[in-house]
């Protein structure tokens, strides 16, 4: 997070990261925060108490952040949502990066091992969350892939705030092949559609590529933006 476009909005204090160690709050000498689960079974799971201990303190350092005067109120006043990064959570997409860039603040969980006991989850966890149909070994990954999606549509993140509008998912299509120079590239050359300089035309092509390419990658996605237009 402290590389390239993130990086540079870190440092301009559009956006900033606080870690918090879930071992900080271990139970025992040992600094272990897992157990074996209640029922048998393989595997270890996270103890409710470091969660908790851990999120108290995450919402601390969130409340330092405001400004002093709301501070006081600021619990009460809205829950800070907190992201539990899961298998069996909903899937992650880009409706879902911009519903979160609207917050003021999070705090995302991360799974691990067999997972966490469902008691705390149930008392602090907003929104479970899953990056694709498959099993990492921890949630560290796929905080940082919420992170980035959600950073970069935050205003002033990105160097040309319209860029984002144009990325694959934002009409509900793929976005289509881009090009720069040279013309010609061992045999290839570009579109002469993109050099005409004729705008409403380039934007038509646009979308038909953009078509084309949904249509062969996600078809599910082509055959749903047809339907929200009333095409069958």
């Amino acid at each position: 997070m402290s590389h390239s476009i993130i990086g540079r909005a870190m440092d301009k204090g559009i956006l900033s990261l606080n870690t918090v160690s879930l071992r900080a709050f271990s139970q025992n000498s040992y600094g272990s925060v897992d157990d074996y689960t209640y029922g048998g079974g393989a595997g270890m799971l996270i103890s409710c108490e470091p969660v908790w201990l851990a999120y108290q303190e995450a919402l601390s350092r969130i409340e330092q952040s405001f400004d002093e005067e709301a501070s006081g109120d600021r619990r009460e006043e809205k829950k800070v949502r907190v992201i539990y990064t899961s298998p069996g959570g909903r899937a992650f997409d880009e409706a879902k990066a911009e519903e979160l860039s609207k917050e003021e603040a999070l705090i995302i969980l991360c799974g691990h091992y067999e997972g966490i006991d469902q008691r705390v989850l149930d008392r602090i966890v907003t929104d479970e969350i899953s990056i694709g149909d498959y099993v990492l070994t921890g949630g560290e990954l796929p905080a940082l892939v919420i992170m980035d999606a959600v950073s970069r549509r935050i205003p002033g993140v990105l160097n040309n705030d319209d860029s984002a509008g144009t990325e694959s998912f934002e009409n509900g299509l793929l976005e289509y092949p881009q090009y720069t120079r040279p013309y010609e590239w061992r045999g290839e050359s570009v579109p002469d559609i993109l050099l005409s300089g004729d705008h409403a035309a380039v934007e038509a092509w646009r979308l038909t590529e953009s078509k084309k390419r949904t249509g062969k990658n996600r078809p599910e996605l082509l055959e749903k933006w047809f339907e929200n237009r009333g095409i069958f």
